[in-house]
Parts: C-alpha cells; structure tokens; sequence
C-alpha cells in the first residue's frame, strides 16, 4: 500500500529502465533495503530502551506490565537485528563473487507491453528458445531479429518483444554493436521511430540507445534524422509519457560518451530547456538534472539554448529536490574567470536568501524555506559560494541575520541551523535536555563530563614531538565565523535571546548557539576578532537600568549563557577527540564506570560504620530478593567507595548478607544477571560487577572471598560448554550465538577483563582450567562474536598466557579476526612513553604491542596491514616510539602507497632519516614529489577538504540540537613529504642542495596570476603546498627569509581571480602561521594570527581586513560580444517569405511567443490550416518552423501546439527521403488535432 498522499505514478513496460523489478533487484538494492531495515530496528531498539529506562521510575507494580510488553519488543528488535546484520554481510559476501552469465539470455526487464495477450505453455516454450539461441551464433540471431521487423503490420507487442530480445543481446553481447550493419540496422529503427504505437517508438529509442558505442555512432544515428524525431517525442502529452521517457534517456546517453555532449543539437537542448520551465510536466526534474550536467561540461550550449534562466527559476522556487545540486553547478562556473562570464550577475544564488529575508513570500512554504537552507549551506561550505555572496559587504548574510526578527518560527530556526551547520557544531549529550527546558544542574551526565572525556580521550594523542593535527575545516570555521561576527551574528543571537515573546525553546536554542560561538571565538579566532565578544556587549547595555524587567531579563539570560559556555567547557575534551574516539576499539565501553569527584570518593572510602549499614539497608539487597527493587546507583556508589576500606568489606562479608546476595545475583546457574535483556538502561549490571571485581582484587580479603566463591566455578563451567574436549556439554549453552547477542551474558567477559589485569586474578583463571578453555574459544571458526567479546574485554598489560592468545589471533584467525585484534594492539602501542633517568623509552607493554603491529604489516591481506600502518604512524608521535619502530627496520616494499605516511613519520628524526637514506628511500621519493607527487596531493587535500564540509546524511535530516550529533571523523591534512624532511638538519640541508624550494617560489612568481590553464594551476597549487609544509615547520621556515614567496603567497590570497586559487593560499598562510618565524613574517603583511593562552600559533591566521581577502571583480561582458553563447530570449525577427501563406504562418509562429498575442495567433494558425491545409504538407515550410524553434524559446504547450499543425505524411517524407542541408534532420509527428496552448 503507498502512503497516504503520495501519488501512485503511472508505469508502462519501460518503468524496468527506471526500477527493476521485485525478482530481479539488484546487490546494491538489496543492501540499501537490508540497511533500512537495520536502521529502522534499530530505532525501535533506543525507543524500546528509552521506554524502559523512563518506567523504572515508575511503581514496579503499575509498569510491571508495560515493562513485560517493552522487553518483549526489545528482545525481538534484538533478534531482528541480528538476522538483518547477518543477512547483510552474506549479501555483501555475495556481491564479491564472480557472476556467471545468466542462462536465459532474455531479460524480464521491458518484457512485452499493456496490450500483450496471455499465451499458454509460454514457460516451456521460452525455455526451449533460451536453450536453442545459447546454441545459436550471436550474428545470426542478430539477422534473423532484424528480418522479423521487416514484417509490417504486425501488432506492436510484436515489434516490442523483438526489440526486446535485440537489447538482450546486445547486453549479451557487447561487441556485437561493434559491427552493426548501420544502412539495414538505422532503417529498422526509423520503422519503429515512425510507427503510430507509442510503445513501438520508445522501443526504437532504447534499442538505438543500447546500440551507441562512440561518437562516430552517435554521428551515423543522427543522420538518421534522429534529432527531430527526439523533438517531436518530447513535445508530446503526458499519455505519452512511455516514449517521452525512452526519448529523454536516448539524449541523456549521449552523455555517457566521450564528445557526446557535442552531439546533442540546439533543437533538442531547447526542447529540453522547455521542459525544464514546464512546472506541470513529469519529466521536470530529469531535464533539469541533464541541463545541470550539461552547465558543467559545456556551460556555452546552455547558457546558448537559454538553459540558465530554467536553472535560476527551478532554484528560486524550491521544487526541484536536488537544489544542493543546482547551486553547486552554478559554483562551478564562478571559480574561473572565463566560466564566471556565463553569469549573468554573479547574484543568482541570492534567490536563496529572499526566501528567509523575505517574509511574505517565503514564509508561507515550509518545503521552500528548507530547500533554500540546504542552498544556502552549500554555498557556504565552498570557496566560490562564500566569494558569491561577498558583494556589498555580505550583505546576503546581513539579510539573513536580520530575519531572526521576523515572526516566522519555522524560518528563525532554521536560520538558527544554517548557522550551527556552517559552523560545524555538534550538538553536545545534554542538548536535547537543555532544549527540553531543564536546567544544566539537573541531569548528571554533566556532572562528569570532564572525568568522561579524560577516559574516552587516547593518552597518545599529543606528543613530545610537538605535533599537532593540521584540520583545514577548522582553519575555513574560523573565517566563517569572522564572517558571521562581523555580518551581525552577535547582535542577532542577543536580540533574540531578550526576546520574551520568542519561543522558550527557540531562545534557549540561540543561547546554546550564543555559548557555542563564543567558545569557538576564543579557540579559533584572532584576539583582533575575538576580543569584544566575551563581554557580551548587547547584554550588558541594559543591566543595571531603571527598566526593572529588561534588566531582570538580560541578567538572566546573560547567567543561562555563562552556564552553557562553562558546561561546554567542561565537554570540549569530549569533542576534541574525536579521531581518537573513533579509530580506539570499543573493547571497554561496557566495563567504563562512572566517574566521582576524588573529594567524594575521600569521603565514601571514610565512611562509618553506622553510615555504612544505613546505606547497606537503603540498596534494598537484604529486604528483598527482586533484583528490580534494588537501588543500583546507591549499590554503585558502595563498590566504588566504602568497600575498598578493608574494614567495611570485611564487615559486608561477615557482618551481612550484602556482598553475597550481590555477588550471587552474578552468577550463571542462578539465570538472573544472564538472563537480562542487553538494554543500554541494564549495561548498570555490568559496570557495578566491573567495579565489584576491581574492588575484591584490591585487598586480600576480597581475593580470597572470590577465590572460593562459586561465581568463577560456575562461570568456568559455563565457558567449558565452548570446548569440544572438556566433556561438558548442554541443550542450552549459556555462551551461545543469541544469548551473548540478546541479553547480558556477554558482560560475563568484561567482568573478566577486570579479574585479567590483577596477576591474582590470572592465577584465579588458571584454578578454574580458564586459560586452556580460553585457547579453545581462540579456535572456534563458527563464533567470531565470541572471539570479539573475549579478546575485546581481556587486559594484555601484563605478560601472561593472554598474550599468547592475541598473537595466535593476529596470525592464525580470519581476515575480520585479525583486523580486530590489530586494532586491539592501538590502546597499548599509543601509550605515553615513560621517562627514567630523564630519558623516555616507551614502556614493555608498549615495545610488546609494537612488535605484533611490524609483524602484521607482513600479513596477506592488505587491509591488515592497512590498519597496522595506522596505528604505528599515530604510535610515532613519541620520539621514543618512532625510535623503537625504527630499529626494528620494517620492510615496507610491498606495501607501495599504504606504507608511505609510516616512512614519512621515520624522517621526522636523524635516526628515521639515516635509515631510509640507507635504503635509498629520500632521494627517489623526493624526485617523486618534485616531478608529479605535488599535483596529486592537490586533489587528495581537496577532496578531503570537501568530504570535511559535507554533511552526512544523518547530520542532514535532523536539526542541530535536536539531538547528539555522532561522533565523526575531522578529517587532518595529509602527511607531505616535504614537511617531514625539513624536520631534521639532514633533511633541511638536502632541501638546500638541490634547490627545490627556490622552483617552487619561482614558479608561484611566474604563474599566480594564472586565470584559465588547468595544468599550470594544478603545478601552481602543488607549489603552494609544498613552501607552506615546509614554512610550517621551524628549520623549514628559514628557507622563508631568502625569497619574497610569503609576499606572492599574500597577493594570491587577495588579488587571484580563481576562487579556489585564493582559498589555497588562505591554507598555506596558515600553515607558515604554524612556525614561530613564519607567523611574523605574515604579520608584517598585514594578517594575524590566532594564538593559545601561551602565545604559541594554532596555524589559523586571518587578514586583518576581511575585505581584502574577497574582492574579486565580477565584469560580464556585453551580449554582443558573447554571441550565441548569450540566452536568446528576445522575440523572433519576422521573417520574409515570398508565399504569402508561408509568410503569415512564420509571422503568426512569432506572434505565439508574446503571451498577449497568444491565442489569437492560434486561432489564426487553426483558421488557416483549415482553409489552406496544402500549405502545412510544405517541407520548406516545415524546416522553416523548425529553425526557429531550435533558435528561440519556446514554451512547451506552444511547441507541441505548433508542431501539431503538420501532417504525419510530411515527417515520413522527410526522415526516409530527404536530407537537410544544414545537417540537422527534419521530422513530425502524428497527426492530431491542433488545440490552443495556454497562455504563458
């Protein structure tokens, strides 16, 4: 069933080019249905928990029930998700295969038409003609289809099915179309082109369509006179919309041909542009993406056949559904000067910003308004859109800011989301609870924020060496948001922060904004810049005043921002590690506790022995035995705190009840801890027995009561099941497939993670038979989860049987095993390094870990090795680290690009460098670089710039701070070759001898004002990045003294006409920022520098006046000068013709186009087709119509009304019999009555 209010579309025999259908979808289809699915499971997996995690609040006996009813969804969503998961990866295991041929040569797609009649024995006989053509040669079944279509006559499913069957075979046979006999072949497809059938016809088109090869075949296709009849087929009504669509994509596969786009005739193009303008037709959209393909590839045939006006209307209006994609076309063209002189204005794109600016007629549509937002995104988020709208001073984004004050919610808060989109903010956990209008005191998470952020964050993620990684996006942040500041963003947000009469939601939303922007002033901008926002001077201006309201007003709001921007503050760790948050494994995310101020814990571990056993009773452990009815948080804070003084757990031992009821809830055979369902409200289970485990192992008590407790004796039972040789064995094992999936069995393994990193709780492993049980479970080929949940939970520090096990992993398992266990090793070879004797060397465990990841750089597969090099290059930020790697002298040969960043990190110290020098490593890499490196690492920065700016799909579909956004990874400047050599004095003297570096300034010199060559441009960029690496680093930046190429540097940042020219420069500036030479030397050339509370640049540099940085000049030339590259939109010229009759059709043809004169002309044409219908069988008359429709604009119904007027006799005569002389073919239609077209 479709959903309510969504139109059913009409689909003919040829809807298959469109949509396969249910048999025969393909790999890709079939993995975006199993991905919703997941997806949508999994949405009913958070609700579920959510649900459960709000009714625990509730009395047990009222939600009892509900919570039975939630359970039950939760564990089927569970169980669902593990079959779409599963069914998945068998897909994709699928897609990898090789396919063999099918063995029915005849496609299911396009298979007969509506008007086909049923046929008995049709399977039998089907098979029995598969199994004779598989015997058949390709070229005989190619002849004998051909001479079937010479029959006429005939009905058209009968032609459709031999078209059929000849798109089969070329689909069969690819080369076949190679050596088509064109004479026989293009006479076939003018038949069908010309039946009276529509289906006949758009099987003509997409036999013809299947038959292209190059452009010589497109060329012989045209002269078949395809041209007009592509005309005619698009011009008709929407029942025909079978042979409309087929026709459409005949044109759009001229696209996929090198030269192709040459091809398509004005005729054609300004019958597209036609549709394109026609609001109410299906084919809308298609033509407006073909003209958007178009624009790019050959934007003089659009802008000629008057394509830009289309575009420019479809943006406007907001219909279209890819207007990211409309302006990002329009972009393209304002980069190069030559490209820019298309435009009209360069003021196109700003229709996106009249819909917020103007209230009236925008804020009526909820669908334009938010097609204008994504535009106004993507054009914020590029070079050229940012100087697009820089003209008179941003005065587009003024007009945007300033429409915060309009009424229009929906219109102000999507403003609100331009702002934090372009801004790149993410929405913090608590943002949805502040939104909700609690206070930031009211939920914990934000109590420890700072204690989280240090245990989710990589010890090794800053080094000794100094360096950091250089994120572009944030350098293009900043200037967005001096932008943003000096456009009015401040007093905006402060407006609508004091506005009582604004939504509570929507001023809490500006000041969550308002604390975001100033924590990102201070972090990213310049003190010129930055200095007077933190005093918030809109706030200010009215506390203190006799207006006892405002003031009351601004004080509390200006208290609601101090508080968002100090808990921001406190989160900021949280989200500056985010690559790290990424790429560490989540081996312990279940066993992570919560974290407690060291004051309070002080306190807890002091706790008497009254107030002891008053909380003893308050966890409700010795009333009842539900578990439900426990107190978990009160339980937590026991663990954690009282019960690591000996005493009180010697007290809760003997003395009470209470650690044996906890530490039996624990365990296996009792099915209460392991037959809870694995919701993210229960994960409490498992952290309070994580924390219970560490608790026991700290004192000798606690050791020997869990040495004797029946918890490890069960649970080494359990894990017997999972051995074939131990001799356990159950209907029901308790460590199987769905159970450690399903409920909180797996959590098993994070309690004995805990025990793995105390040597006690090794030797009580080896007690219970463990450690041979555990090789056993490393063996198991048919449980790679289990294999994850063990290796993931165990501790490797120490150097125990544990070990043995990852290295048996990392070696003897499958590609996915071995890919998880290599990124086990990241935590422990990234550890700081620890120092003795004033010296670091990284620690055993570390050197350990090291070692495992050289021997998997020798692994089988790639993408083993693949994840080795990544972890060590982050591991060679320590010095010592580096050192360590370098000594054990990994071979990397036959890694060819995957190893290259990890033999770049070795350059970055003297014994890294004598090592490579050694194996002869600078001296080819530098050549490398110099001759052809430099201009592929262009496109790398470029395209990983890009992917930094742009959404994903789920950023796309929400608002901001409707929710926390998902942790992503900022994509950091890729290493450069260049920079790493002038990291050591080696390094720097090699530079100097062979005198790259003063190429590179010469060849900036000589080419910055280059406007148009691609090569030279590309050659002049790759210069820039190299001088700014190595400007970046301190050695490198002396190389900056002996020329003036800081100064060019400057002049293309502010005087290059090539947009994405100066955003180059922009960068580099900021990367000879980075060193302490290279930042004064930007200074005295009038830019500035952000820097840390030590004066140390971040590498983000501004000039000092914005509107240095985007003055590029906007001169179209005159429409004289352009010729027909210009839009010919002025009316035809009346022509003069020596018939009378002709003379007045051609006259009334022009009169058509002026919508006053619209439906006289009609009339007139209708009076004189019936009076003189000689003069509309006329060829010459015929050509001459067609001239101009191919020379000026005409609307869609006034094409299809002129066109109407001649006979079909005429069309036939002309495709079969003549010839234009001008090369362009001639050809009409069926012939219809005539009907007035609409005035337009």
């Amino acid at each position: 069933m479709p959903r309510s209010g969504t139109p059913r579309t009409e689909h003919g025999p040829f809807f298959a080019d469109y949509r396969p259908r249910e048999d025969e979808k393909t790999s890709e289809q079939r993995q975006m249905e199993l991905r919703d699915q997941i997806n949508k499971e999994t949405k009913i997996k958070i609700g579920s928990e959510n649900l459960l995690e709000a009714l625990t609040s509730k009395n047990a006996k009222q939600a009892r029930e509900q919570r039975t009813r939630v359970e039950a969804e939760l564990g089927s969503s569970n169980r669902k998700i593990i079959e779409l998961t599963s069914s998945l990866e068998e897909e994709i295991e699928r897609s990898k295969r090789p396919k063999t041929p099918p063995r029915n040569r005849l496609s299911a797609i396009f298979q007969g038409s509506p008007m086909a009649s049923p046929r008995k024995n049709d399977g039998s006989s089907q098979d029995e003609a598969a199994v004779a053509d598989e015997s058949e040669s390709p070229t005989f079944i190619l002849s004998e289809i051909l001479q079937a279509l010479e029959n006429e006559g005939m009905q058209p499913d009968y032609y459709v099915e031999r078209a059929n069957r000849l798109v089969d075979l070329f689909k069969k046979y690819p080369s076949l179309k190679y050596d088509l006999a064109w004479p026989i072949f293009g006479l076939r497809v003018q038949t069908m082109l010309l039946s009276q059938s529509r289906e006949v016809v758009a099987a003509g088109y997409r036999v013809t369509r299947h038959a292209i090869t190059d452009r010589r075949s497109l060329q012989t296709i045209r002269r078949l006179n395809t041209d007009e009849l592509v005309m005619l087929s698009l011009v008709k009504e929407s029942k025909a919309n079978i042979e409309r669509e087929q026709a459409l994509k005949f044109v759009r596969a001229f696209l996929d041909v090198k030269g192709g786009i040459y091809e398509i005739s004005n005729t054609v193009l300004r019958t597209i542009v036609a549709i394109a303008e026609h609001h109410e037709d299906r084919l809308r959209n298609i033509s407006t993406l073909t003209l958007l393909e178009l624009l790019v590839r050959n934007p003089a045939q659009v802008v000629g056949a008057g394509g830009m006006a289309s575009l420019t209307q479809a943006l406007l209006d907001g219909n279209y559904p890819g207007s990211e994609s409309l302006a990002s076309a329009m972009l393209f063209l304002f980069d190069k000067p030559n490209d820019r002189e298309y435009l009209k204005s360069c003021h196109e794109l700003d229709a996106a910003f009249t819909v917020f600016t103007d209230p009236i007629a925008g804020h009526s549509s909820e669908e334009k308004l938010k097609a204008s937002a994504s535009v106004i995104i993507a054009l914020l988020r590029s070079w050229s859109g940012l100087f697009m709208i820089s003209h008179n001073g941003f005065a587009a984004i003024k007009g945007l800011l300033l429409s915060l004050a309009y009424p229009s919610l929906l219109a102000r808060d999507l403003i609100l989301d331009i702002v934090n989109a372009v801004l790149n903010i993410k929405a913090p956990s608590w943002s949805s609870s502040f939104l909700a209008g609690r206070r930031l005191t009211t939920y914990g998470r934000v109590a420890n924020l700072t204690k989280e952020a240090s245990a989710q964050s990589n010890p090794g993620s800053s080094d000794d060496i100094g360096e950091e990684r250089i994120l572009l996006n944030e350098h293009y942040t900043a200037l967005l948001l001096a932008v943003l500041v000096q456009s009015g963003l401040t007093q905006a947000l402060s407006k609508v922060v004091q506005e009582e009469e604004a939504e509570s939601a929507l001023r809490r939303k500006a000041t969550l904004l308002h604390g975001e922007m100033l924590n990102m002033a201070n972090r990213l901008l310049p003190q010129r810049f930055s200095a007077n926002l933190q005093v918030l001077p809109m706030l200010l201006e009215g506390v203190g005043s006799k207006a006892a309201n405002t003031s009351l007003s601004q004080t509390s709001m200006t208290y609601q921002i101090d508080s968002v921007s100090r808990t921001l503050h406190r989160s900021q760790a949280a989200s500056t590690h985010t690559f790290d948050a990424i790429t560490r494994p989540k081996q312990q995310s279940i066993g992570t506790s919560r974290g407690f101020d060291s004051t309070r814990q002080q306190a807890d571990y002091d706790m008497d022995e009254i107030k002891f056993r008053a909380a003893v009773v308050d966890t409700q452990i010795l009333n009842h035995a539900n578990f439900l009815k426990w107190d978990w948080n009160l339980i937590e804070e026991l663990v954690e705190g009282p019960l690591k003084n000996p005493k009180r757990l010697s007290e809760a031992m003997t003395g009470t009840k209470f650690l044996k009821r906890l530490l039996g809830f624990y365990r296996p055979f009792k099915y209460r801890f392991s037959d809870t369902l694995n919701t993210k409200l229960n994960q409490r289970y498992v952290r309070v027995g994580v924390s219970l485990m560490k608790t026991l192992l700290q004192s000798n008590e606690g050791i020997a009561y869990l040495w004797d407790s029946k918890f490890l004796r069960q649970l080494g039972e359990c894990l017997s099941q999972l051995d074939r040789t131990s001799g356990f064995f159950a209907d029901a094992p308790l460590f199987s497939n769905w159970r450690t999936s399903s409920t909180l069995t797996g959590g098993y393994f994070s309690l004995l993670g805990a025990l793995s990193s105390d040597p006690r709780g090794l030797q009580m492993f080896e007690r219970w038979h463990m450690i041979n049980i555990s090789y056993h479970i490393i063996d198991l080929r048919d449980r790679d989860d289990l294999v994850e949940l063990f290796l993931g939970n165990m501790d490797f520090t120490l150097d125990s049987h544990l070990r043995v096990m990852l290295s048996k992993a990392l070696t003897a398992s499958n590609k996915h095993i071995r890919i998880f266990s290599t990124n086990l090793l990241r935590k422990y070879a990234t550890q700081a390094p620890r120092t003795v004797n004033g010296l670091q060397s990284p620690s055993s465990v570390c050197e350990w870990a090291i070692r495992l990841l050289v021997t998997q750089l020798y692994d089988p597969e790639v993408e083993v090795s693949e994840v080795a090099v990544q972890i060590l290059e982050e591991s060679c930020r320590w010095m010592s680290h580096l050192e360590y790697v370098v000594r054990c002298r990994p071979q990397l040969d036959h890694l060819n690009n995957i190893g290259a960043p990890l033999l770049l990190r070795f350059l970055s110290t003297s014994l890294g460098y004598q090592y490579l020098d050694r194996l002869d490593y600078i001296t080819q890499e530098m050549d490398d670089w110099f001759l052809g490196r430099n201009n592929t690492y262009v496109t790398l920065v470029e395209a990983m710039f890009t992917r930094g700016l742009s959404p994903s799909p789920e950023h796309k579909s929400r608002s901001n701070f409707n929710e926390p956004s998902p942790i992503q990874e900022r994509p950091a400047l890729p290493p450069h070759f260049y920079r790493e050599l002038t990291r050591t004095k080696e390094g720097c003297d090699l530079l100097q001898d062979s005198g790259h570096f003063d190429k590179f300034a010469t060849t900036i010199r000589d080419t910055w004002s280059e406007p148009e060559d691609v090569e030279v441009l590309m050659k002049l960029k790759g210069c820039l990045w190299a001088v700014g690496n190595i400007g970046s680093m301190e050695l490198g930046a002396s190389f900056l003294d002996d020329s003036d190429v800081v100064e060019w540097i400057v002049r293309i940042a502010e005087r290059s006409q090539v947009a994405t020219m100066r955003g180059t420069a922009f960068f580099v500036l900021g990367l000879i920022s980075r060193s302490l030479h290279g930042m004064e030397i930007i200074t005295e050339h009038g830019w500035v520098t952000a820097t840390d509370y030590y004066g140390r640049s971040i590498g983000y540099c501004l000039p000092a006046k914005l509107g240095t940085l985007f003055s590029i000049s906007f001169q179209p030339k005159p429409a004289d000068s352009l010729g027909s590259r210009r839009e010919k939109r002025e009316t035809p010229p009346r022509p003069l013709d020596q018939e009378a009759i002709h003379a007045r059709v051609l006259n009334l043809v022009t009169d058509i186009v002026n919508t006053v004169l619209t439906k006289k002309a009609a009339t007139d044409l209708n009076g004189l087709k019936s009076r003189h219908p000689e003069a509309f069988t006329s060829i010459d008359l015929y050509r001459k119509v067609r001239d101009m429709l191919g020379r000026y604009n005409f609307h869609l119904p006034v094409r299809r009304f002129v066109l109407d007027l001649f006979s079909r006799s005429v069309i036939r005569e002309v495709v079969l019999d003549e010839e234009d002389s001008e090369g362009e073919s001639v050809m009409t239609e069926r012939p219809v009555q005539a009907t007035h077209p609409r005035p337009v």
